[in-house]
Order: structure tokens, then C-alpha cells, then sequence
């Protein structure tokens, strides 16, 4: 396993971490959760990624019974959650003070946890103050409930106005954003972002790196209706364009002429982005697990004619 460094801190996460979105104490029992973390735990991946929304709670308790049935050394592991929305409550959602904490101790307590070792807020929350939430975060952090605290899906002009607001505070900003990002989705990693990588080395948990399934070529022919797309929003379906389809087809052509899955090639094209930390991928089957993994080792396969190629598909 490769391991880099998260952002501009001390910490170290593995290139391909585990997710629960959508998996695990939903459509996947814990016989199945279990074995699909064993086989991440057991290649090297150290961060499990969950967040309160995620089944209502539901996949970090699937992921705490896991914890506590494998005894894991709490320090070879870097655990998260994310808060936005548990709860129909007007204070069971949102970025106040209020819910942060709340939610912070809540996902202790599903997964059987003293401390968090990453806290995102999920996705902006035009309602509460960017100073609040600034402030909030250095709470905890303070208290020793979590050790640093990230974002998702914020704009750069929010971003950097967080950073601003701690360092007027002489406070703790953002550690990691994270983000969309594939060879279907570039525009946040590969330019939006780039201000913000630059001036403060912000770090990066990027989500759906295999674009909802589509860059493992599993749609190359067809949607099955029974398919986590063929059931799922809106928004995964956009994914399934002629053009993404088509894009996936020639990708997975390459993808065969170096000898690699798609799956492996769209994860390894995501590694050799330096502003990459971890790419938080799925998995139903510890099979996956180990097919994802295995990209670490392919990213030396990516010369720059490769690359060259990869971006004329993408064109």
C-alpha cells in the first residue's frame, strides 16, 4: 500500500481507503461488511470513511461492530465521519454549533470510538456562519473528540474564507476537502481547487473515483435495472451519458492494451495527481476490495504517453 501525507498535517492515509456510502448496513449484512473491511484492512488500507447520513447512522454502526469485533489497534487506524443531516429535526441538520457537536458525539458513540480522527462538514450550511463553524471545529479538537476537520463539496471562495477566519483567530483551518473527482469529473480537482492547493496545501478525500461504476465498464452495454445506477438518483444516472459511455468503452480498450482492469486505470489515473490524498472507493465483496487496491501498483503503468492518450479520451 502506498501511504501520503494528508494535506499539510503529520498524517498519513492510505491511497485507497474504504467508503460506506450506500453499502454497508444497508444493502450489505455484516458478514459481508465484515469480510470487505478485513480484506482493505488486511491490504494496507487504514481509513474508513463514514458519515452520519449514510443510512441514517446505519453504516457507521455496520462499521462499528466491525471495529469491535476485529479489536483493530485504534492507532493503525484513521476513522471519519461527516455531518449535515441524521434527523427532520429543525436542529437534526445543519453546521451549527449545536448540531456539530451533537453529531460528533453521536458518531462516537455508533462506532464505539473515544475520538474521530477526521470530522467533515458534509456539505455547506448557508444558514450558519463560517465563523461558527471554524470555531466549533477547534472545539473538539480541543477536547480531543476529533483531531482534524475537513470539508465537502464547498466552494473555493468558501474555502479560503475559512482559512482566513482562522488565521485571524490564530485557529486551526480545514485540513482536507472532500470531493467529486474522476476521469468524468475534473473540474473541482483540476481547476476550481487549484487556488486553494496552492496557497494552502489543502488535502484531498476524493469520492466516486470509478464515476458511479462507469469507468469499470460494468455499463458499457447497458443499464441493468437491478444495477446500483439503474436504482439510484438522478444524478448517477446523468453519469451514464453516450458520451461518459463512450469515453469508457475507449478507456477500457486502453485499459486492456496495459493489461490492467478499467476499474484499476480509472484509480491509478486519480493517484498521479499529486493533489490527491486518498481515493474513497466502494465495495460489496472483499473481490473489489483487492481488485481496487491493486491500482497503487499501476500508476507507474501511466507514462505521459498514457496520460496523453487518457486525455485525448477524455477530450
Amino acid at each position: 500500500m502506498l501511504y501520503r501525507t494528508l494535506g499539510r498535517s503529520g498524517l498519513k492515509v492510505s491511497a485507497i481507503s474504504l467508503g460506506s456510502w450506500r453499502t454497508y448496513g444497508e444493502t450489505v449484512d455484516d458478514a459481508a461488511t465484515e469480510a470487505c473491511m478485513t480484506a482493505a484492512y488486511d491490504a494496507g488500507v487504514n481509513f474508513f470513511d463514514g458519515a452520519e447520513a449514510y443510512g441514517r447512522g446505519k453504516a457507521e454502526l455496520a462499521m462499528g461492530r466491525v471495529f469491535k469485533k476485529t479489536g483493530w489497534a485504534r492507532d493503525t487506524l484513521v476513522i471519519s465521519s461527516k455531518v449535515i443531516r441524521v434527523g427532520d429535526g429543525p436542529n437534526q441538520g445543519g453546521l451549527s454549533r449545536k448540531h456539530l457537536v451533537e453529531a460528533c458525539d453521536a458518531a462516537l458513540l455508533r462506532m464505539g470510538l473515544d475520538y474521530l480522527d477526521l470530522f467533515f462538514c458534509h456539505r455547506p450550511d448557508p444558514n450558519t456562519p463560517l465563523d461558527e463553524i471554524v470555531h466549533t471545529m477547534n472545539e473538539l479538537i480541543q477536547r480531543g473528540k476529533i483531531f482534524y476537520w475537513g470539508t465537502s463539496e464547498f466552494s473555493a471562495t468558501d474555502l479560503m474564507d475559512l482559512y482566513a477566519i482562522a488565521e485571524r483567530d490564530h485557529l486551526v483551518g480545514p485540513t482536507m476537502e472532500q470531493t467529486n473527482h474522476s476521469m468524468l469529473n475534473r473540474q473541482r480537482v483540476d481547476g476550481e481547487l487549484k487556488p486553494v492547493f496552492a496557497r494552502y496545501g489543502l488535502g484531498t478525500t476524493i469520492y466516486s473515483p470509478l464515476a458511479v461504476g462507469v469507468l469499470t465498464g460494468k455499463y458499457n452495454d447497458g443499464i441493468p435495472e437491478d444495477s446500483a445506477v439503474g436504482q439510484g438518483s438522478e444524478w448517477m444516472k446523468s453519469l451514464v451519458s453516450e458520451s461518459n459511455l463512450s469515453k469508457a468503452r475507449k478507456l477500457t480498450a486502453l485499459a486492456e492494451t496495459l493489461d490492467i482492469k478499467p476499474s484499476q486505470l480509472a484509480l491509478a489515473w486519480c493517484l498521479k495527481n499529486p493533489n490527491v490524498s486518498t481515493a474513497i472507493t466502494g465495495a460489496t465483496k472483499p473481490s473489489q476490495v483487492l481488485d481496487n487496491v491493486a491500482a497503487v501498483d499501476h500508476v507507474a503503468a501511466l507514462t505521459d504517453e498514457v496520460m496523453a492518450g487518457i486525455d485525448a479520451i477524455l477530450a
